[in-house]
């Protein structure tokens, strides 16, 4: 490797700063162009980790709103949105000020400002202080992220409008709140809202929440909504959103055809996000855009111009923060002369309701779309000794097994801390470990990892906790 190779990463986020550390690890000259006083973007900023302060916010209040059923009473929460609002900004502030830290603790150049390229070797750099300016690099990787996602005929200019950014910042609580859109986005934030107090609708195209994940997981999700949600509209959607005095009037054609109009508080769009590419002057060189909108890259992350790299959202599904930070490792080693690839055989996903719901590798709905031969092996939490202890049985552990070599293919869990238990399923597959791997280790009891290990005994019907007779 040559030590003072130049590197430039345009965006810093999860992906961005995790490459520009990475490479200055490795000895590079680097630079990181960002238009944030810190790294971040927009999982630090206004995705990943204020949802997350805010979600734990909403779980406390749920609990003690559920601790009347064990005897314990702490009457009506009397919430302080100022305070709560201060607490997340103080959890992002805190985070993304360690990144700054960390910037210049490792001499990366860090410039405020948007990038585009004007060829394979030189950027245009508009800085935050109005100056233009062109600068040279020899190796460039673009980690700009995706954007919120619209619906151009829905998207009228109101403060009552919120999106996934606007949202986080607790403009109030509103009374009534409509969802359009039944992802993880959607569904995370109509969580915190409802546990603060506002009466949450959602509205979906698709028949069933979280569309294109695991039923068997969704199932438990979609009870509990159901029951603390106002009300659940599958197989509907939005005809027009126009904002009257009393708030948003909303047009809804349901299942059947009817079309009905309801007048909320506030509405929150959530369609989920795209990538943007837009800007970046990447006509300007050999890089191949395709037809969704992402980058085209090869297994090194590197696009069909040798000089330019490309990681996380922009760069493809899934878009996923912990996938960027993987491909930054990559993209930067390959730069450095190191025989890598980006092949990962299972990539986590957590959805951060309550119940969370978890996955890695394959599921079963691909398997029958692949037509590739599964056995499943599922432990349901109510037979789970600590899930008892927490009054929540509404969970699962579902293995996806290969039949010949009863090598796991993948996991799939819902239940509260779903997404911190998820990471033993991804080092099983990551592994090639086989079930009986995972039934022979001993897991630590009372504890929710337990399942893991008692749906491996499920698939050789030997689980102590379910009884099932013989033929």
């Amino acid at each position: 490797m040559e030590q003072n190779k130049s590197v430039v990463v345009i965006g810093g986020g999860p992906g961005g700063y995790a490459a520009a550390f990475a490479a200055a690890d490795l000895g590079m000259q680097v630079s990181l162009i960002d238009l944030e006083k810190n790294p971040g973007g927009v999982c630090l900023y206004r995705g990943c980790i204020p949802s997350k302060a805010l979600l734990h916010v909403a779980k406390l209040l749920t609990e003690a709103k559920e601790a009347k059923a064990w005897g314990i009473d702490f009457g009506e929460p009397n919430i302080d949105l100022d305070r709560l609002r201060t607490f997340k900004n103080k959890v992002v502030a805190k985070l993304t000020g360690g990144l700054g830290s960390m910037t210049k603790q490792r001499k990366i150049n860090y410039i405020q400002g948007r990038a585009s390229f004007l060829n394979s070797s030189t950027l245009k750099i508009e800085k935050v202080d109005g100056i233009i300016e062109e600068f040279k690099f020899e190796k460039a990787i673009v980690a700009t992220g995706s954007v919120i996602a619209t619906i151009p005929s829905l998207n009228i200019q109101s403060k009552r409008l919120l999106n996934s950014t606007s949202a986080l910042d607790l403009p109030v609580i509103p009374k009534s709140l409509l969802v359009v859109g039944g992802g993880y986005i959607g569904l995370e934030l109509g969580s915190v809202y409802n546990a603060l107090g506002t009466k949450v609708s959602v509205v979906e195209m698709m028949d069933g929440l979280l569309p294109g994940a695991d039923r068997d997981l969704v199932q438990f999700l979609a009870k509990r909504i159901e029951k603390s949600f106002d009300k659940i509209m599958l197989k509907s959607r939005v005809l027009e959103i126009v904002e009257v005095e009393e708030g948003i009037k909303v047009k809804i054609q349901s299942a059947d055809g009817t079309i009905n109009e309801i007048v909320y508080d506030y509405v929150l769009m959530s369609i989920g996000r795209r990538p943007e590419t837009k800007g970046l002057g990447l006509e300007n060189t050999n890089v191949k855009v395709n037809q969704r909108g992402w980058i085209v890259v090869n297994q090194q992350l590197q696009t069909d111009d040798a000089n330019i790299y490309a990681i996380g959202d922009i760069a493809g599904e899934p878009m996923l923060a912990h996938k960027a930070s993987h491909e930054a490792r990559v993209a930067v080693e390959h730069i450095a002369g190191h025989n890598v690839a980006f092949e990962p055989k299972a990539i986590p996903a957590v959805v951060f309701t309550d119940p969370e719901i978890a996955w890695a590798g394959l599921t079963e709905n691909q398997a029958k779309e692949k037509n590739i031969a599964v056995e499943v092996a599922k432990f349901p939490w109510a037979a789970s000794g600590r899930a008892v202890t927490l009054d929540r049985n509404d969970g699962v552990t579902k293995l996806i097994i290969e039949p010949e070599t009863e090598r796991i293919l993948g996991i799939g869990i819902c239940g509260p801390g779903a997404g911190e238990l998820i990471a033993e399923a991804t080092l099983a597959i990551e592994m090639g470990a086989n079930v009986r791997d995972l039934a022979l280790t001993i897991h630590p009891h009372p504890t929710l990892s337990e399942t893991v290990m008692e749906a491996a005994e499920v698939f050789f019907g030997q689980s102590a906790h379910i009884y099932k007779p013989k033929k």
